[in-house]
C-alpha cells in the first residue's frame, strides 16, 4: 500500500495500540515511538515530482496518510493546515485517513470543506474490539466526510457493527489479525461473523491479513510473515460492496494531461522511486 507519512510517532489510545508494530520497529532501531515528529524527508510526497514533470504520487493513487502516527493527534496541530494544502492540491489521489481520535476530526478540518468534505478524501476509524466499535462508529457516521470506512485490525474479539451498517454510510470494512511482538489471536470466526454482516448489508469488505496468531475451527496457527496476507487471501472473503469508486478529475487538453499547482506547491525534483507501507 503506498503510503504518505508527514509525522512520525504516536500515543497509545486504546487497546488495539499494545502491541504496536510502529513502536516495535522503532525500537529496532533505538528510537521511541512515543516521540512525535514532523518528517524531513517525505513531507511534501504529494507534491513531489519526477525530473521530468510527473508526479511521484500517479493520478488514481489510493494513498494511505499517517500510517505512523494519527493524523489528529493534538501535537500535529501545527503540521496539519499544510497537509490539508497538499491534499486540496492532489484532487487526482485519494487520500485514505485512518484515526483512533474521531472525535478530534470536526475540529481540525479545513476552510472549504463543505457540507459532506472533499471527494479525494476518505475517513476510516479503527475498532479492535466492540467497546471501541460503540466508541468511534457514532462518531463516525455523524463527521462531515463523503466516503467512511472501518477498520477492524487488529481484530482482538467478535464485533457486531449491523447497526452501524446499515445507516449506509460505511463503505467498506477491512479486518485482520496482530503481527510482530506479543501478537494475540484473531480467530477467523470473528472475520466471518464481520463478512458476513457486511455482506447483508452491502458494504464492502477485505480480510487482507491472518496476524502472526490464527485460530480457526479451534485449532491455533502460528503463521509465518511471508504467508499472513497469502493466506487471508486464499480465505476468499472479499466483498466489493456498493462503495463510490473513486474517478480522478480529468484535466483539460491544454494541460498535456498535468495537473497544475497553486503557487508554492511544486514540490522538490527528485530521481524515481516509491514509498511503501511495511
Amino acid at each position: 500500500m503506498p503510503n504518505w507519512n508527514p509525522w512520525h510517532g504516536c500515543r497509545k489510545k486504546s487497546e488495539g495500540c499494545q502491541n504496536c508494530y510502529m513502536y516495535f520497529l522503532d525500537a529496532q532501531r533505538g528510537r521511541d515511538g512515543a516521540q512525535i515528529s514532523r518528517v524531513k524527508a517525505g513531507f511534501d510526497l504529494p507534491v513531489r515530482k519526477h525530473r521530468d514533470g510527473s508526479f511521484l504520487v500517479k493520478p488514481g493513487s489510493r494513498l494511505f496518510v499517517c500510517m505512523t502516527s494519527d493524523f489528529f493527534l493534538e501535537e500535529a496541530d501545527p503540521w496539519r493546515p499544510e497537509a490539508w494544502e497538499m491534499i486540496r492540491a492532489r484532487p487526482d489521489v485519494l487520500f485514505c485517513i485512518t484515526t483512533k481520535r474521531p472525535e478530534r476530526a470536526e475540529k481540525c478540518l479545513p476552510s472549504g470543506w463543505g457540507a459532506e468534505g472533499w471527494e479525494n478524501v476518505q475517513l476510516n476509524v479503527t475498532a479492535e474490539n466492540q467497546r471501541r466499535a460503540d466508541e468511534r462508529l457514532p462518531v463516525l457516521l455523524s463527521l462531515p466526510f463523503r466516503r467512511k470506512g472501518v477498520f477492524a485490525s487488529p481484530l482482538l474479539e467478535e464485533i457486531r457493527m449491523e447497526r452501524y451498517l446499515a445507516s449506509g454510510s460505511i463503505g467498506s470494512v477491512s479486518a485482520g489479525g496482530e503481527n510482530y511482538a506479543g501478537a494475540r489471536v484473531c480467530d477467523f470466526a470473528w472475520i466471518e461473523s464481520l463478512y458476513a454482516q457486511c455482506r447483508e448489508a452491502g458494504v464492502g469488505f477485505d480480510f487482507w491479513d491472518t496476524g502472526a496468531l490464527f485460530r480457526k475451527d479451534g485449532r491455533l496457527y502460528r503463521i509465518p510473515y511471508r504467508l499472513r496476507r497469502e493466506q487471508a487471501r486464499k480465505a476468499g472473503l472479499h466483498l466489493d460492496g456498493a462503495e463510490k469508486p473513486f474517478v480522478p478529475p480529468a484535466y483539460p487538453p491544454e494541460s498535456g494531461g498535468q495537473l497544475h499547482l497553486p503557487a508554492g506547491g511544486q514540490g522538490a525534483d527528485i530521481p524515481s522511486r516509491s514509498e511503501e507501507f511495511r
